[in-house]
């Protein structure tokens, strides 16, 4: 065969897979966008809980780096009166964490999802709340199907995963989707001042600049010893997390609405403590460690911690700062970190200095 033959014979082929793509939706117009969108739908539709009323969105807000918009402890889950144990923790630029696995250069866990690391993925943390009873109440994986199909999106779904087949399979289509949606640039913007800073766009102020100073200081601040700002090794930004765990010796939140729910939920009532990573992976040696978090976006998603024992930046330095001599009665007192933090010796300026540079950490900086 010459070459101008075989030249029209894969210009034949090449012409009939563009119009057998032209028939097919699927082929030509799934793009990521496409995706995103989708998941966008679904991490914001309050139609998709039992009874309606809540979605995402409603404990991860993006006014508030994708925490709870209430500033609540806990949040509310859609049946009134009834509240999870664990504060709201950020969506935004969960997305870089690693699934759960031990470091043993360093003897410490590593990544995972949730405060306690239990999911090892985006897709599983978004699965979750859904049949949570505390949270979105959905029975089953059919009922949350039927909602699926009476959504104005519904057709969306369809033009990017085709028509619902088996249950596990939608399932899994739509935490994919959320999980598209939570990779976003619209999640993860990277658009604080700090970061223009970094692109030599903006300049700190002279107290912001004292504050980076102690942040990065090993020896003073220690912050940066878990809240990294070096940037990350796979995706080259710097997360201000090294998503360790860590018992930091917090005081139980009495406060909790968690400890007054029905016994049928909580069977300890006030007496329930906490484990953490040390619960989910049935080892003393680990209870009362939490994930630690990204500090991006901070300034703006009080309150803190996993039991949001407190509520302004001020407090959560001061905690760090004067621990020891403050607070000296921790949830779980046998495995506190008692080298990094708790009796800092910094100064009153210090601490406004610290909170003046974390406030830089707020995305939407103009």
């Amino acid at each position: 065969m010459s070459r101008s033959k075989i030249f029209q014979f894969i210009l034949v082929i090449l012409t009939g897979f563009f119009y057998a793509c032209k028939k097919d939706k699927n082929i030509t117009t799934v793009t990521p966008t496409d995706k995103i969108q989708l998941g966008k739908k679904l991490f914001f539709d309050k139609n998709l809980s039992n009874p309606i009323g809540q979605s995402c969105s409603s404990c991860h807000s993006s006014e508030t780096g994708f925490s709870d918009l209430n500033h609540s402890i806990v949040s509310e889950g859609t049946v009134d009166g009834l509240f999870g144990n664990r504060n709201a923790p950020n969506v935004s630029y969960a997305m870089f964490s690693t699934p759960l696995h031990f470091d043993t250069i360093d003897s410490t866990y590593v990544g995972g999802f949730f405060y306690d690391g239990r999911v090892n993925s985006l897709q599983e943390q978004a699965a979750k709340p859904f049949f949570n009873k505390l949270e979105m109440n959905v029975e089953n994986v059919g009922m949350l199907i039927s909602k699926l199909r009476t959504a104005e999106y519904f057709s969306l779904y369809k033009t990017v995963y085709g028509d619902v087949k088996d249950d596990n399979n939608t399932l899994n289509n739509i935490t994919d989707a959320i999980a598209a949606y939570e990779r976003s640039s619209e999640v993860n913007p990277f658009s604080s001042k700090y970061d223009y800073y970094l692109k030599g766009q903006v300049s700190l102020t002279a107290q912001e600049t004292r504050g980076l100073k102690l942040f990065t200081d090993t020896a003073k601040g220690k912050c940066a010893n878990c809240h990294l700002i070096e940037p990350d090794e796979q995706s080259g930004m710097v997360l201000f997390t090294d998503f360790t765990y860590d018992n930091i010796g917090l005081p139980k939140n009495n406060n909790n609405p968690f400890y007054v729910i029905p016994l049928s939920f909580n069977p300890m009532g006030a007496s329930y403590v906490d484990n953490g990573l040390g619960a989910f992976l049935n080892n003393s040696k680990f209870n009362g460690q939490f994930k630690v978090p990204s500090l991006r976006n901070v300034a703006i998603s009080a309150p803190y911690f996993h039991n949001g024992i407190f509520n302004t930046l001020e407090e959560t330095v001061r905690f760090y700062n004067k621990r020891d001599s403050l607070y000296t009665s921790p949830e779980v007192p046998a495995t506190v970190n008692k080298e990094e933090l708790g009796n800092l010796k910094l100064n009153s300026q210090e601490e406004k200095d610290l909170v003046a540079f974390l406030r830089t950490l707020t995305d939407g900086y103009k």
